[in-house]
């Protein structure tokens, strides 16, 4: 038996969510928010919590600063169940921050780098793969320090026996390299959303886009919102929408919470169509929900959804 069933490795810091707006903010002019959560944030501690509340035991590798935000994120994720063992408090760093304007059904984010920046690969114990089944990594083009080693730790992951997935965020430098398929030849899952799909392959439709990374990841997920996902593994292409009922309140972390119902199944055994049905059913049911983590499906609760199309 392993410690961890999945061990999340990345960036550590808090979402402050703004909810109601009516509009974006405009230069000069003032606008009115009708709800306001300071919650744990980051792609990688969201699908963590995910995972954890799924019922796998979870840990996490990160660094946040000696501050209100850290002390936030570390109890975020101690109450989502998640081992914050190895997270490292820096007195030298200050705790990352995203701010969430929701809109409608999408959002706008502006983040403080800070801790989020922070880990590079010197900064993992590479003794812990010995100790996990699955490392998952989040955020790939915000964590500027840590990505030039995350060859390396796949590789030995691999070499290990270690199975991995990455996420990738968005590139605002409009780059969309920076070594990332490197990583993905060692990949066992890659969760790209439809528009970093498409700007990483430099392709004009999703389905171009899923060929050419499947020529580089062994299973690559495209996520499509409230169009569900599309995802291919060898030679089976599943196309998966999302269920219905579930009407949104806020996006926030329902990619990630996708990620951790994927996984869930994943590590389960189940066969593709399945993972992908476990990856709507938590997608649907966070953004039902304020928050990211907050906002993490129970098993019950998946289970619930998917055999009745709704939660009662």
């Amino acid at each position: 038996m392993k410690r961890y069933d999945v061990l999340a490795i990345g960036e550590l810091n808090v979402d402050m969510i703004l909810t109601g707006l009516k509009t974006l903010p405009e230069l000069g002019r003032e606008i009115i928010a009708e709800n306001c959560s300071l919650v744990l944030g980051s792609s990688t501690a969201i699908c963590a919590s995910g995972i954890a509340k799924l019922g796998l035991k979870t840990g996490f590798v990160s660094k946040v600063g000696r501050d209100m935000y850290g002390e936030i994120a570390l109890e975020g994720l101690r109450k989502n169940g998640v081992d914050t063992e190895n997270v490292r408090i820096d007195d030298n760093i200050k705790t990352g921050i995203t701010i969430a304007l929701n809109v409608n059904r999408d959002r706008a984010l502006v983040t403080y780098m800070g801790s989020i920046d922070a880990m590079t690969v010197d900064d993992i114990d590479f003794e812990l793969l010995h100790h996990t089944r699955h490392i998952h990594v989040g955020s790939f083009f915000l964590q500027h320090r840590l990505r030039p080693g995350l060859p390396k730790l796949f590789r030995v992951a691999r070499e290990l026996g270690v199975t991995t997935s990455l996420d990738c965020s968005w590139d605002e430098t409009m780059n969309w390299d920076y070594g990332i398929h490197e990583v993905l030849k060692y990949t066992d899952i890659f969760f790209p959303n439809e528009g970093e799909a498409l700007n990483i392959t430099r392709e004009d439709t999703v389905e171009k886009a899923l060929e050419k990374l499947s020529q580089h990841a062994r299973i690559v997920v495209i996520k499509l919102g409230p169009r569900g996902a599309i995802g291919k593994w060898g030679d089976l292409v599943v196309s998966q929408g999302t269920f219905d009922e579930m009407k949104p309140i806020d996006t926030t972390g329902a990619g990630d919470s996708f990620n951790a119902g994927f996984i869930y199944g994943f590590i389960k055994g189940f066969d593709f169509e399945k993972c992908m049905l476990y990856g709507n059913a938590c997608g649907s049911i966070s953004v039902t929900r304020i928050g990211g983590a907050t906002a993490c499906a129970t098993l019950e609760e998946v289970n619930e959804l998917i055999s009745k199309g709704r939660l009662s």
